[in-house]
C-alpha cells in the first residue's frame, strides 16, 4: 500500500511535476509475468525516476546498511524501504548474497518485476562499468527475460556526494527484451553467465550511449580514491562491451 501512496500521491506527482522525463520504449515491459529490469546506475535517484515511468510495481535489492541502521533515523529508514517493495541484499558475498539472489529469484518466478543494477554500485564518474553475473543467475534460475534500462541525466539531478536534488529534464529508455532461455538448466556455468552479463552491458551501452570500461565500478573507485591519495593508477577503458557481447549466439543450443 506505501508503494502506491508514495508513487501515486505523495512523492510521484512532485517528482514528475520538478523533474520532466521522457519516456522511450515503455511498450517493452510485459504488462503481466516475471521480468528483470536491468539498468545502469548513476545515482541514487535512479531508483525514485525509474519506477515511477513504469505503471506496474518494481521491487529492488537494496544494500544491507539501508535496513540495519541504529536508533529512530534507522527505523524510518528500515520501514520506508520495506514500505516500497525493497528488500536487503548483503554485498559481502557468501550465503547472505546467495539468500539474497534466491529472494529475488523467487520474485520473478512469481510474477513480479525485478529492478537490479548489474554494475553493483553507481558509477563513480558516469561511465558504464563491468556486470556482475548475479543478473545472468536470476534469469537462468527464473526464466524471466531481462529488460535493459537506460537512465540518462540522474547524476545531474543527484551527483555522488549530493544531498540535494538538482531540477534538471531527464530520459528513460527500455531496451528490446533480452531472452535467455536458449540457456536453460545451464544455470551455475560461469562462463556462461558471464556471457549473459556481458550482452546485458553491451545492450545498456548502446542503449545509453555512455563508454565501457571492463572492470568493476567497485575496484574502479578503488582506483579513483588511491589516485586522489596521490597515487596514479590508470582506469583502463575500452570504447565497446566485451567480444563475448557480440558474438552472434541466436543458434546455441
Amino acid at each position: 500500500m506505501l508503494y502506491w501512496l508514495m508513487k501515486w500521491v505523495f512523492l510521484g506527482p512532485l517528482l514528475k511535476t520538478l523533474w520532466p522525463t521522457k519516456v522511450v520504449g515503455a511498450e517493452n515491459i510485459p504488462e503481466t509475468g516475471g521480468a528483470i529490469l536491468a539498468g545502469n546506475h548513476l545515482a541514487v535517484a535512479d531508483s525514485f525516476f525509474m519506477p515511477l515511468r513504469v505503471k506496474r510495481k518494481v521491487t529492488f535489492p537494496a544494500k544491507s546498511e539501508y535496513f540495519t541502521e541504529p536508533g529512530f533515523k534507522g527505523l524510518l529508514k528500515k520501514w520506508f524501504f520495506t514500505g516500497v517493495g525493497q528488500f536487503p541484499i548483503d554485498r559481502s558475498g557468501g550465503n547472505a548474497a546467495q539468500a539474497a539472489l534466491d529472494t529475488a529469484t523467487r520474485l520473478v518466478k512469481d510474477g513480479h518485476l525485478l529492478g537490479i543494477y548489474p554494475e553493483g554500485t553507481r558509477s563513480p564518474d558516469g561511465r558504464l562499468y563491468k556486470g556482475k553475473t548475479g543478473v545472468a543467475r536470476i534469469a537462468l534460475d527464473s526464466g524471466g527475460v531481462v529488460i535493459p534500462v537506460a537512465m540518462i541525466g540522474t547524476d545531474k539531478v543527484n551527483p555522488i556526494g549530493s544531498k540535494m536534488w538538482w531540477p534538471r529534464r531527464l530520459e528513460v529508455r527500455f531496451g528490446k527484451p533480452l531472452d535467455f532461455s536458449r540457456y536453460e538448466g545451464l544455470a551455475g556455468d560461469r562462463f556462461i553467465e558471464r556471457s549473459i552479463t556481458d550482452e546485458i552491458m553491451y545492450a545498456l551501452m548502446e542503449l545509453s550511449g555512455q563508454e565501457y570500461v571492463d572492470i568493476y565500478a567497485a575496484k574502479a573507485k578503488e582506483l579513483l580514491a588511491a589516485e586522489a591519495a596521490g597515487v596514479k593508477p590508470s582506469v583502463p577503458a575500452q570504447p565497446s562491451a566485451p567480444d563475448a557481447a557480440r558474438v552472434p549466439d541466436s543458434k546455441v543450443g
